[in-house]
Parts: structure tokens; sequence; C-alpha cells
């Protein structure tokens, strides 16, 4: 990792107020990120996992200043762009770019393969060297697609083949950072092998520095160098890809892991399935301590009381817990 992130976020928060009343007055806020800190180093990819309604997807749309901060700082290539207007942010559009979830709404459906995939050159008001067609084209055939397609409408091709048009118009500008929020979830698993495995090509041809988002911890073995595991708006676990697969400390890790699918039907019966006993809690009433003190096996009265910090228990392995497992392996 280069000594200088290329992406750089430090706690991090997006609370949006809860009105009530004629005067709608704000009576609550729904904690929906809270206090998330990582760096991403050029040419990485950081996979960002967790349940649905964890903050995953509100810290990828923060990054790409979709969505205002409520709290904390962003900073790309050592610039804080946290304060940029969405005019200040334009310039940075070249350099950081989003691949949508879903590749049926994300794609406008009256227009041409050509006119989707070149609005990014209309919009930076750029010149491509032999013309826009000829760019499109190519791009099309970089991301695996026939260069003929180029006037077809999106209703014309597969989930996996609009996700490939989504993923050519984000490498239009050729983007140092590319958030990518469950960019394979939407597709039908035969499919999303196919997706990964180009998205890898893809930084191995071009550079590029990933953020991906996705709840299939399958999917973010495969692509990412390191993972952040997220629980109810903050981060708990973030390691090495392996050593967070091989040796996870925080316990909500350990529980999402038991619930991996294993091919192996010997392999299965020596792991233990965790079980999380209750829900969820919610966002806008969030437990005071550790978040996951009302779930966890391992939960004692300081962790229902005081927040543990995210610390460095060992080189490149941070957890945010009283008591990890795996800490002396």
């Amino acid at each position: 990792m280069s000594e200088t992130p290329l992406l750089e976020v430090t706690d991090l928060q997006k609370h949006f107020p809860v009105h009530a009343g004629l005067l709608r007055r704000q009576v609550a806020a729904v904690k929906a990120v809270d206090g998330v800190s990582f760096s991403v180093g050029k040419g990485e990819t950081l996979g960002l996992v967790g349940e649905s309604g964890c903050g995953k997807t509100t810290t990828g749309r923060m990054i790409m200043k979709l969505l205002e901060p409520t709290g904390g700082s962003i900073k790309f290539e050592g610039r804080d762009i946290t304060k940029l207007s969405q005019g200040g942010m334009r310039p940075l559009r070249r350099d950081i770019q989003m691949i949508f979830q879903d590749p049926y709404s994300s794609l406008n459906p009256r227009k041409t393969v050509g006119s989707i995939v070149s609005a990014p050159f209309a919009l930076q008001k750029i010149e491509t060297p032999n013309g826009t067609k000829k760019a499109v084209q190519e791009l099309l055939e970089l991301v695996g697609l026939n260069p003929e397609h180029y006037n077809r409408y999106p209703h014309e091709f597969s989930g996996g083949q609009r996700q490939r048009i989504g993923i050519a118009r984000t490498l239009a500008l050729r983007p140092k950072l590319i958030v990518a929020d469950e960019p394979v979830s939407a597709l039908d698993v035969s499919i999303q092998a196919q997706v990964v495995n180009l998205l890898e090509d893809l930084q191995n041809e071009l550079g590029l520095t990933y953020v991906v988002i996705a709840h299939d911890l399958s999917v973010v073995r495969h692509i990412s160098d390191r993972v952040g595991v997220m629980y109810l708006g903050r981060m708990v676990e973030v390691a090495d890809q392996a050593d967070l697969y091989v040796r996870p400390m925080h316990p909500y890790t350990i529980a999402l892991l038991s619930a991996v699918p294993i091919p192996d039907p010997s392999a299965r019966k020596e792991r233990e399935r965790i079980r999380l006993t209750g829900d969820v809690p919610s966002p806008l009433n969030p437990p005071p301590g550790c978040h996951f003190h009302t779930r966890c096996w391992k939960a004692q009265d300081i962790c229902k009381t005081q927040q543990p910090p995210l610390l460095e228990i060992k080189r490149g392995h941070q957890v945010a817990c009283h008591f990890p497992e795996n800490a002396d392996s």
C-alpha cells in the first residue's frame, strides 16, 4: 500500500433527522453511519460487508458525495473533499466513479448503448482522439461486449450484459477510484463470477482502485485485498482478506463467516454454525456501549456501557471488541 492513501475516511457520520408534529420539529436521528474510519491505497480493493441496514451503501454514497456527511472527513489523494459543493466536485467526477447495484434501473431505456456510454465525454466536455463512436466501441470491447452493439437499446441485453454496459460507462473517463455498490447482487449466480472476474481483469489492466460494497462474503473474498466489516453504522473489524477469513476476531464477523456455504461436506461438519439471537437493533435507537452486545454470546457488563475503539490488535488487523477471538494466534 502506498504511503499516502488514495482515499482516507475519518470518523465519517451520517445522521438522518426524524421530524414529527405540526411544526416538523426534529425529535430523533437515524444514525445510519456513526463514526466510520478506513483508508484505501492506490491499486487496492477494499470490501465493505455487513447485513442490510448496516450503513455500507450510505458510506459509499458519501464517498461519491451523493450524500452530504453529517460529520467526519473524506480525503482523496490527500485533498479534503468533505465540504466541496456539487460544482466543486464536478472536475473530480473524472477520478471518482460508481457502479450501481441494479443494471435494469441504472440505464436509461430510451437511450442507445452508444449515447449511454458516451455521456461522460459530453458532460466533462472531453474530445476523444478518433471520435466518440470509436472510443465507445473500444470501451464495449474492453468489457467483453460486441462493439457493433453501439446502436442497440438496454432492453435488448441480459442483466449481465447491462452491468457490463454500466461498467463501460464508468470506465469512460479512466477514473482512479471506483465505488461498486453490490455490483453483482442483482445478477444470476452463473453470471456473477464473470462480472467479478471482469472487474479484477480491468483493475490489473488499468490500475484501478475499488471500494466494493457487498453482503455476499464469498464475492468479497474473491475480489478484495482488505475487508471492512460494518455493524449498525460502525466499523467492527478491518483486516487483510486472508487474515480475516482464517482468523476473524470480532464475534459478529465469526457469526457472518459461519453462515457462508461450504461445498465440501466433510469440512462442513467440522464448522459450527453460529445463529445470532434477536433482531438487529434499530439505528434510530441503537444500544449503548458496543452495538453488538444485545446479540453477542461473549458480552459482559463493560460491553453494555463502553464503546470499544477500533484498535490494531496485530499488524494490519483492527477490531472493535473488548473480548476479541483469535487475538493470540
